[in-house]
């Protein structure tokens, strides 16, 4: 598999740092995800944090917005495009949007196709934007229920130009009912990146080796869809995980499972 690097998205590493009475400071995890041997971090690439990433030795893979998608288009790009911008700016590559839910994340609502249809042109326009500086944007599956994950893939694929593609998240797929290998299988044209975390039903496991999803054959279809993206993990440790180990230590554990893995 020709994949950019193994990253990580930002938000366990903060969320386990305040479980675990830390105070979490930006040059305090970045330093801790190139300790565990990641080669870039998605964050938002300001010149503050760019300046610590790189002083860490990594790189900005990616920047992660989550946005209303369902408002008006020129209140999206105004709040989209400067996170864009600054990733362009650091040398990132993937523009990744997330779909706040339509009626809140307490109580999410259905959308009618009319909806999807706008969120998809939304998308559309703003793969566009994206596309000029150089980037590309995808959209990632957040939904914890079945009917509004399978909308958000029809929001991409039927009603979204070409240019814009998904950032399968595989703890997510399962949590809401879905397979994310069928997902790369009948999609892979659009897999333009993906979150790797592993699940034992809704509950997150400390790291990508044990779990329920056969994370091996998720690589596996990636390899075969001819995927060249980065490999980015999102673990997450709520109570629930009860971890044993480190951050840094699941992190690493990771990393050299997707390394051994790659290198096959």
């Amino acid at each position: 598999m020709k994949a950019k690097g193994i990253s990580s998205n930002m938000y366990g590493w903060v969320e386990r740092w305040k479980a675990d009475g830390k105070e979490p400071t930006w040059e305090s995890l970045y330093a801790a995800c190139a300790e565990a041997g990641l080669d870039a971090v998605e964050t938002d690439a300001t010149p503050e944090k760019l300046a610590l990433v790189r002083a860490a030795g990594l790189a900005v893979s990616a920047s992660y917005v989550g946005v209303a998608l369902h408002g008006e288009y020129n209140a999206l790009e105004a709040e989209v495009l400067p996170f864009a911008e600054r990733l362009a700016a650091a040398g990132g590559t993937d523009l990744i949007v997330n779909a706040d839910p339509y009626g809140g994340w307490k109580a999410p609502l259905p959308r009618p196709e009319s909806l999807l249809q706008r969120q998809g042109e939304h998308l559309s326009r703003l793969a566009e934007r994206a596309g000029a500086l150089g980037l590309r944007l995808s959209l990632h599956n957040h939904a914890a229920e079945r009917e509004q994950a399978l909308a958000d893939l029809r929001m991409v694929a039927q009603y979204a130009d070409a240019a814009v593609g998904l950032c399968v998240d595989t703890g997510w797929a399962h949590v809401a009912g879905c397979d994310p290998i069928e997902w790369v299988t009948r999609y892979s044209e659009r897999v333009y990146a993906v979150h790797l975390r592993n699940q034992r039903g809704r509950t997150p496991t400390e790291d990508l080796l044990e779990g329920d999803i056969d994370l091996a054959a998720f690589l596996e279809a990636l390899r075969a869809a001819n995927y060249g993206g980065w490999l980015a993990m999102e673990l997450w440790h709520p109570p629930e995980t009860r971890p044993v180990r480190t951050m840094t230590e699941d992190v690493a554990r990771s990393v050299a499972w997707l390394r051994e893995f790659a290198g096959r």
